[in-house]
Protein backbone atom coordinates (compact mmCIF):
# COMPACT_ATOMS: atom_id res chain seq x y z
CA UNK A 1 0.00 0.00 0.00
CA UNK A 2 1.33 3.42 -0.92
CA UNK A 3 -0.02 6.59 1.04
CA UNK A 4 0.40 9.63 -0.99
CA UNK A 5 0.48 13.06 0.76
CA UNK A 6 -0.49 16.27 -1.75
CA UNK A 7 -1.89 13.74 -3.77
CA UNK A 8 -4.55 16.86 -5.44
CA UNK A 9 -1.35 18.99 -5.72
CA UNK A 10 0.46 19.80 -9.26
CA UNK A 11 3.33 16.68 -9.14
CA UNK A 12 0.23 14.46 -6.58
CA UNK A 13 -2.16 14.26 -9.37
CA UNK A 14 -0.15 13.16 -12.49
CA UNK A 15 1.26 10.61 -9.63
CA UNK A 16 -1.71 9.06 -8.76
CA UNK A 17 -3.12 8.95 -12.44
CA UNK A 18 -0.03 7.12 -13.24
CA UNK A 19 -0.09 4.56 -10.41
CA UNK A 20 -3.91 3.92 -11.28
CA UNK A 21 -2.44 3.07 -15.05
CA UNK A 22 -0.32 1.13 -13.65
CA UNK A 23 -2.75 -1.31 -11.88
CA UNK A 24 -1.55 0.30 -8.65
CA UNK A 25 -4.43 1.22 -5.86
CA UNK A 26 -2.90 4.02 -3.85
CA UNK A 27 -4.69 5.70 -1.18
CA UNK A 28 -4.90 9.37 -0.90
CA UNK A 29 -4.55 11.86 2.22
CA UNK A 30 -6.68 14.70 0.99
CA UNK A 31 -8.12 17.78 2.76
CA UNK A 32 -11.39 17.97 0.89
CA UNK A 33 -13.26 15.05 -0.34
CA UNK A 34 -15.52 16.32 -2.99
CA UNK A 35 -12.21 18.28 -4.47
CA UNK A 36 -10.40 15.06 -4.66
CA UNK A 37 -12.83 13.20 -6.33
CA UNK A 38 -13.01 15.98 -9.36
CA UNK A 39 -9.05 15.99 -9.59
CA UNK A 40 -8.31 12.61 -9.02
CA UNK A 41 -9.33 9.26 -10.48
CA UNK A 42 -11.92 7.87 -7.91
CA UNK A 43 -12.98 4.95 -8.80
CA UNK A 44 -9.14 3.58 -8.69
CA UNK A 45 -7.66 5.02 -5.56
CA UNK A 46 -8.91 4.52 -2.13
CA UNK A 47 -9.23 8.50 0.14
CA UNK A 48 -8.11 8.83 3.90
CA UNK A 49 -9.53 12.38 4.67
CA UNK A 50 -6.91 14.04 6.80
CA UNK A 51 -4.07 16.62 7.11
CA UNK A 52 -0.62 16.62 7.79
CA UNK A 53 -0.61 19.53 9.92
CA UNK A 54 -3.48 17.45 12.31
CA UNK A 55 -1.51 14.78 13.70
CA UNK A 56 -4.77 12.96 14.71
CA UNK A 57 -5.70 12.46 11.52
CA UNK A 58 -2.31 10.05 10.07
CA UNK A 59 -3.09 7.09 12.63
CA UNK A 60 -5.64 5.74 10.27
CA UNK A 61 -4.51 6.98 7.12
CA UNK A 62 -1.13 4.98 7.76
CA UNK A 63 -2.85 1.65 8.51
CA UNK A 64 -1.06 -1.33 6.60
CA UNK A 65 0.47 1.44 4.18
CA UNK A 66 4.10 0.01 3.24
CA UNK A 67 5.49 3.23 2.05
CA UNK A 68 4.96 7.29 2.10
CA UNK A 69 5.56 9.44 -0.89
CA UNK A 70 5.44 12.85 1.29
CA UNK A 71 4.67 15.77 -1.98
CA UNK A 72 2.19 17.56 0.69
CA UNK A 73 4.39 20.73 1.06
CA UNK A 74 2.93 24.02 0.43
CA UNK A 75 5.02 25.19 -2.62
CA UNK A 76 7.27 28.37 -3.65
CA UNK A 77 4.10 29.43 -5.87
CA UNK A 78 1.65 30.03 -3.19
CA UNK A 79 1.55 32.76 -0.90
CA UNK A 80 0.92 31.90 2.83
CA UNK A 81 -2.36 32.02 4.62
CA UNK A 82 -3.85 31.65 8.23
CA UNK A 83 -4.64 27.73 7.04
CA UNK A 84 -1.68 27.19 4.63
CA UNK A 85 1.52 28.32 6.53
CA UNK A 86 5.21 27.28 5.37
CA UNK A 87 6.13 26.24 8.59
CA UNK A 88 3.31 24.45 10.13
CA UNK A 89 2.67 22.54 6.55
CA UNK A 90 6.35 22.00 5.30
CA UNK A 91 7.77 21.70 8.55
CA UNK A 92 5.28 20.49 11.48
CA UNK A 93 3.24 18.12 8.84
CA UNK A 94 6.52 16.59 8.01
CA UNK A 95 7.32 16.05 11.73
CA UNK A 96 4.02 14.68 12.43
CA UNK A 97 3.89 12.31 9.19
CA UNK A 98 7.22 10.71 10.40
CA UNK A 99 6.14 10.36 14.04
CA UNK A 100 2.95 8.75 12.95
CA UNK A 101 4.83 6.61 10.14
CA UNK A 102 7.48 5.47 12.94
CA UNK A 103 3.96 4.63 15.14
CA UNK A 104 2.26 2.45 12.89
CA UNK A 105 5.41 0.91 11.37
CA UNK A 106 5.75 2.10 7.85
CA UNK A 107 9.23 1.04 6.62
CA UNK A 108 9.85 3.95 3.55
CA UNK A 109 8.92 7.34 2.79
CA UNK A 110 9.96 9.17 -0.38
CA UNK A 111 10.03 12.66 -0.13
CA UNK A 112 9.35 15.03 -3.22
CA UNK A 113 11.41 17.89 -2.46
CA UNK A 114 13.41 20.09 -4.49
CA UNK A 115 16.49 21.84 -5.62
CA UNK A 116 18.77 24.25 -3.68
CA UNK A 117 17.56 23.95 -0.57
CA UNK A 118 19.57 25.10 2.47
CA UNK A 119 19.60 26.24 6.01
CA UNK A 120 18.56 29.95 5.52
CA UNK A 121 16.98 31.72 8.35
CA UNK A 122 14.60 30.50 10.37
CA UNK A 123 10.97 31.20 9.55
CA UNK A 124 11.98 30.93 5.75
CA UNK A 125 10.58 28.98 3.13
CA UNK A 126 13.85 27.41 1.98
CA UNK A 127 15.02 26.70 5.89
CA UNK A 128 11.28 25.03 5.98
CA UNK A 129 12.33 22.83 2.79
CA UNK A 130 15.74 22.04 4.66
CA UNK A 131 14.61 21.04 7.53
CA UNK A 132 11.44 18.39 5.85
CA UNK A 133 14.66 16.47 4.57
CA UNK A 134 16.69 16.54 7.42
CA UNK A 135 13.97 15.40 9.51
CA UNK A 136 13.25 12.21 6.77
CA UNK A 137 17.24 11.74 6.66
CA UNK A 138 17.03 11.51 10.44
CA UNK A 139 13.66 9.64 10.93
CA UNK A 140 14.97 5.92 11.33
CA UNK A 141 12.95 4.92 7.94
CA UNK A 142 14.31 3.98 4.88
CA UNK A 143 14.21 7.35 2.63
CA UNK A 144 14.52 8.49 -0.58
CA UNK A 145 14.63 12.06 -1.38
CA UNK A 146 14.14 13.92 -5.04
CA UNK A 147 14.92 17.28 -6.21
CA UNK A 148 13.36 18.31 -9.02
CA UNK A 149 14.29 21.71 -10.87
CA UNK A 150 11.14 23.83 -11.51
CA UNK A 151 8.65 21.57 -13.87
CA UNK A 152 7.00 22.55 -16.73
CA UNK A 153 4.21 20.90 -18.12
CA UNK A 154 0.28 21.66 -18.86
CA UNK A 155 -0.92 24.43 -16.14
CA UNK A 156 2.87 24.11 -14.04
CA UNK A 157 2.67 26.34 -11.49
CA UNK A 158 5.86 28.35 -11.88
CA UNK A 159 5.11 28.58 -15.68
CA UNK A 160 1.45 29.48 -15.45
CA UNK A 161 2.56 32.63 -13.35
CA UNK A 162 4.99 33.85 -15.59
CA UNK A 163 2.53 33.45 -18.43
CA UNK A 164 -0.14 35.11 -15.98
CA UNK A 165 2.17 37.59 -15.72
CA UNK A 166 3.01 37.81 -20.08
CA UNK A 167 -0.97 38.32 -20.45
CA UNK A 168 -1.58 41.16 -18.14
CA UNK A 169 1.70 43.05 -18.08
CA UNK A 170 3.26 45.35 -20.94
CA UNK A 171 6.45 44.91 -19.16
CA UNK A 172 8.49 41.58 -18.06
CA UNK A 173 10.79 42.05 -15.30
CA UNK A 174 13.82 40.10 -15.83
CA UNK A 175 14.22 39.09 -12.29
CA UNK A 176 18.59 39.80 -11.26
CA UNK A 177 18.83 40.51 -14.55
CA UNK A 178 17.45 37.34 -16.48
CA UNK A 179 20.95 35.25 -15.87
CA UNK A 180 20.21 33.02 -13.47
CA UNK A 181 19.99 29.76 -14.68
CA UNK A 182 16.99 27.18 -14.36
CA UNK A 183 16.62 23.20 -15.60
CA UNK A 184 13.35 22.65 -16.70
CA UNK A 185 11.96 18.99 -16.01
CA UNK A 186 8.70 17.63 -17.51
CA UNK A 187 6.60 16.43 -14.81
CA UNK A 188 5.48 13.45 -16.17
CA UNK A 189 9.62 12.28 -16.36
CA UNK A 190 9.41 13.17 -12.42
CA UNK A 191 6.57 11.25 -11.83
CA UNK A 192 8.57 8.25 -14.03
CA UNK A 193 11.67 9.20 -11.81
CA UNK A 194 9.06 8.37 -8.46
CA UNK A 195 7.57 5.35 -10.29
CA UNK A 196 11.38 4.09 -10.53
CA UNK A 197 11.97 4.74 -7.22
CA UNK A 198 9.29 3.14 -5.39
CA UNK A 199 10.25 0.15 -7.81
CA UNK A 200 13.43 -0.28 -6.50
CA UNK A 201 13.45 0.47 -2.80
CA UNK A 202 16.89 -1.42 -2.16
CA UNK A 203 19.17 0.55 -4.26
CA UNK A 204 17.55 3.96 -3.80
CA UNK A 205 17.62 3.59 -0.51
CA UNK A 206 18.87 6.26 1.77
CA UNK A 207 19.77 8.63 -1.23
CA UNK A 208 19.27 12.22 -2.85
CA UNK A 209 18.65 12.60 -6.39
CA UNK A 210 18.80 15.96 -7.70
CA UNK A 211 16.95 16.05 -11.37
CA UNK A 212 16.57 18.37 -14.36
CA UNK A 213 15.50 18.51 -17.81
CA UNK A 214 18.38 18.11 -20.70
CA UNK A 215 19.38 21.72 -21.00
CA UNK A 216 20.15 24.75 -18.80
CA UNK A 217 18.09 27.92 -19.53
CA UNK A 218 18.42 31.52 -18.28
CA UNK A 219 15.17 33.15 -16.86
CA UNK A 220 15.75 35.76 -20.25
CA UNK A 221 15.90 32.38 -22.12
CA UNK A 222 12.82 30.54 -20.83
CA UNK A 223 11.24 34.24 -20.98
CA UNK A 224 12.01 34.76 -24.67
CA UNK A 225 10.61 30.93 -25.03
CA UNK A 226 7.56 31.94 -23.38
CA UNK A 227 6.92 35.22 -25.70
CA UNK A 228 7.81 33.19 -28.80
CA UNK A 229 5.35 30.61 -27.81
CA UNK A 230 2.22 32.52 -27.04
CA UNK A 231 3.16 34.67 -30.03
CA UNK A 232 3.05 38.07 -27.98
CA UNK A 233 6.27 40.89 -27.43
CA UNK A 234 6.60 42.65 -24.49
CA UNK A 235 9.47 45.29 -23.40
CA UNK A 236 11.97 42.80 -20.96
CA UNK A 237 13.80 45.44 -18.17
CA UNK A 238 16.82 44.23 -15.95
CA UNK A 239 15.23 44.43 -12.34
CA UNK A 240 17.49 43.48 -9.42
CA UNK A 241 16.37 41.26 -7.12
CA UNK A 242 15.43 43.34 -4.41
CA UNK A 243 13.00 45.55 -6.02
CA UNK A 244 11.09 42.80 -7.45
CA UNK A 245 10.67 41.20 -4.13
CA UNK A 246 9.15 44.20 -3.29
CA UNK A 247 6.88 44.21 -5.67
CA UNK A 248 6.25 40.30 -4.93
CA UNK A 249 5.24 41.60 -1.21
CA UNK A 250 2.88 43.65 -3.05
CA UNK A 251 1.03 41.41 -4.43
CA UNK A 252 0.74 38.88 -2.00
CA UNK A 253 -1.18 41.52 -0.13
CA UNK A 254 -3.14 42.51 -2.32
CA UNK A 255 -3.95 39.46 -4.75
CA UNK A 256 -5.32 35.85 -3.52
CA UNK A 257 -3.43 34.05 -6.12
CA UNK A 258 0.10 36.18 -7.36
CA UNK A 259 1.80 35.20 -10.21
CA UNK A 260 4.84 36.39 -7.81
CA UNK A 261 5.37 35.67 -4.27
CA UNK A 262 7.99 36.18 -1.66
CA UNK A 263 8.97 32.54 -1.23
CA UNK A 264 9.48 31.97 -4.90
CA UNK A 265 12.20 35.11 -4.75
CA UNK A 266 14.76 32.38 -3.58
CA UNK A 267 14.50 30.52 -6.51
CA UNK A 268 16.28 33.74 -7.65
CA UNK A 269 18.86 33.80 -5.39
CA UNK A 270 21.05 30.97 -6.86
CA UNK A 271 21.32 28.75 -10.21
CA UNK A 272 18.72 25.89 -9.79
CA UNK A 273 20.44 23.38 -12.25
CA UNK A 274 22.31 19.86 -11.32
CA UNK A 275 24.13 17.74 -13.87
CA UNK A 276 22.62 17.39 -17.23
CA UNK A 277 22.84 13.48 -17.28
CA UNK A 278 22.14 12.60 -13.89
CA UNK A 279 18.19 11.29 -15.41
CA UNK A 280 19.70 9.65 -17.79
CA UNK A 281 22.52 8.24 -15.72
CA UNK A 282 20.44 7.11 -12.98
CA UNK A 283 16.92 6.19 -14.66
CA UNK A 284 17.83 4.94 -17.60
CA UNK A 285 15.24 7.27 -19.83
CA UNK A 286 16.39 10.81 -21.74
CA UNK A 287 13.86 13.73 -19.93
CA UNK A 288 11.82 15.88 -22.54
CA UNK A 289 13.27 18.85 -23.58
CA UNK A 290 11.33 22.16 -22.42
CA UNK A 291 11.69 23.39 -25.73
CA UNK A 292 10.33 20.40 -27.62
CA UNK A 293 7.58 20.71 -25.34
CA UNK A 294 6.94 23.98 -26.23
CA UNK A 295 6.87 23.24 -29.87
CA UNK A 296 4.40 20.81 -29.53
CA UNK A 297 1.81 21.59 -26.79
CA UNK A 298 2.67 25.07 -26.14
CA UNK A 299 1.69 26.55 -23.33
Amino acid sequence: MILITGATGYIGRHLVARLAQNGEHPRCLVRDLKRATQLLPANEVEFAQGDTTQAATLTAALQGVDTVVHAGFITADHKQSSGNHYYGTNVQGTANLIQAAQAAGVPRIIEISGLGTHPDKPGTYMQGRYEAERMVKESGLEWTIIQPSVLFGKDAPFLKGLTDLIRTSPVVPLIGGGKIQFQPIYVEDVVTVIVKVLQEPDSTSHKTYTIGGPEYYTFTQIINALLHTMHKSRIKVPAPTPLVGIGAALMEAVLPRPPLTKAAMTLFTFDNITDLHFVERDFGFAPMSFSKFLAEQGV
